[in-house]
């Protein structure tokens, strides 16, 4: 069997060259192959196009490639986790673009294996979809994504063996399969190499084939950022609690849902064994729960979408981002609970992007709004300033068209019977006479 050289970092990064189209493996920093890019921000390599889900933390990873100006252009789904990343783009410093999560791993995926690209129904009637073809597929209206190739692919694995094959850890998959296949020069960052043999077939998850170069790099919790340990900042309320117990009650024995950031991740503190419900988190875990509580990290733990680590219940499985996006696309996911900035009376969501606001990233949003089986909106009623956010039309840039389903609000509960919105239920302490009034689309009533 062919033996895969191992280099140091410093000969690895001068195989990058000047303009070159670089793909970089992982979420967050987890699964982020931090050695090899912070070793790549020590050369003079310049007028790079970054390809990932986000360009690192400010400073960290990709961060320091775009802090030292080596980036001409960024392609990925959530830059807003950067702030300068943000500012840059925002200041014309970087060309950027924006694709919906499942969309870049999918053209990733597609790029790899000599496919020109495919239509999507994510991002369908939204901003990002300007400028693209699409076309009416069996009733549903879809978008032509190209395929994407690298010329040099940066990964992070957990164990390699010297044939190349590669083992990845948890929820470390994300992007890194699929650019494995991406790119005309793949090099692996890895924890620890081992003889052919040691790593059994079944745990290859990468085959050696795809695999030039092996570079040995230990992890530290410094190298993993924000991820390392488990937030202790969650915002919480007696109100946003009655949201979240409110939105468990449709959760049904044995379904399958995505928890959204915000009111929606509240819901996963009010789940037991009793309620059988099997969370899915889109960078890659079936079977999600509840946060550690012996003090572990991101080293020790897989993380969920949003970068915090989590426990496996028995019976969960880890597959990269295309692979989870397939199940969402595919309406594998029975409910995905989401927050809301606006929600029209066509059951359009925007929840993405304000105008003039510091946001730049997609992320799963567009691909689980338009791909789950049943898609609940938890938010507050109206902006701080009394702005309702139940509208006739949506004025924010749109996530998906007719997506919606249920709307929960800190006064209301509302559906969408038979495509109108219709009132439901009032929630504690609201009254008719507040909803009427801080609602500013018409809407049906069907009180018990």
């Amino acid at each position: 069997m062919k033996k895969v050289p191992q280099i140091s970092l410093e000969k690895a990064v001068a195989l990058v060259k000047d303009g070159d189209i670089l793909l970089q493996g992982g979420f967050g920093m987890t699964g982020n192959p931090v050695h090899l890019m912070h070793a790549l921000a020590e050369t003079g390599t310049k007028n790079l196009t970054f390809i990932g889900n986000n360009v690192g933390e400010a400073g960290i990873g990709g961060g320091r490639l775009l802090r030292n100006g080596q980036l001409k252009k960024m392609i990925g789904s959530f830059f807003t986790s950067n702030p300068e990343a943000v500012k840059a783009a925002q200041d014309g410093k970087v060309e950027y673009e924006l694709l919906p999560q499942g969309t870049l791993a999918e053209a990733i995926r597609a790029g790899g294996a000599g496919i020109g690209g495919f239509f999507t129904p994510t991002s369908a009637g939204t901003d990002l979809a300007k400028g693209r073809e699409t076309k009416t597929i069996k009733g549903v209206e879809q978008v032509f994504v190209e395929g994407i190739r690298g010329n040099v692919a940066f990964l992070r694995a957990w164990r390699a063996d010297t044939a190349g094959n590669l083992s990845y850890r948890m929820t470390e998959q994300n992007f890194n399969r699929a650019m494995a296949t991406a790119a005309d020069l793949v090099i692996a960052e890895v924890e620890e190499i081992v003889p052919v043999g040691e790593i059994a077939p079944e745990q290859i998850h990468t085959p050696g084939s795809y695999v030039d170069y092996l570079v040995q790099a230990t992890l530290t919790l410094e190298d993993l950022g924000s991820s390392a340990s488990v937030s202790s900042s969650r915002k919480t309320s007696e109100t946003r609690m009655n949201m979240a117990k409110r939105a468990l009650k449709e959760l049904k024995k044995g379904a399958v849902v995505n928890l959204g950031i915000g009111i929606p991740t509240l819901v996963a503190d009010l789940i037991t064994p009793e309620n059988d419900i099997i969370l899915h988190t889109e960078n890659g875990m079936l079977g999600v729960g509840p946060a550690p509580t012996d003090g572990g990290g991101a080293l020790d733990y897989p993380v969920n979408a949003g970068k915090i680590p989590v426990t496996a219940l028995p019976g969960s499985s880890y597959f990269d981002s295309a692979d989870s996006f397939a199940m969402i696309r595919g309406k594998h996911v029975d409910i995905a609970v989401m927050g809301g900035l606006e929600v029209d009376e066509k059951a359009n969501l925007a929840n993405w992007a304000v105008p003039g606001q510091p946001l730049l990233g997609v992320g799963g949003a567009m691909d689980l709004a338009s791909g789950a089986k049943t898609l609940i909106i938890t938010m507050m009623h109206t902006e701080k300033d009394g702005t309702p956010k139940i509208v006739p039309s949506c004025t924010l840039p749109l996530t998906a068209l007719k997506a919606v389903d249920m709307i929960i609000t800190d006064l209301a509960v509302f559906k969408f019977i038979e495509g109108k919105l219709t009132l439901t239920e009032l929630m504690p302490g609201a009254t008719l006479e507040d909803v009427r009034a801080k609602t500013s689309a018409k809407f049906e009533e069907q009180l018990a």
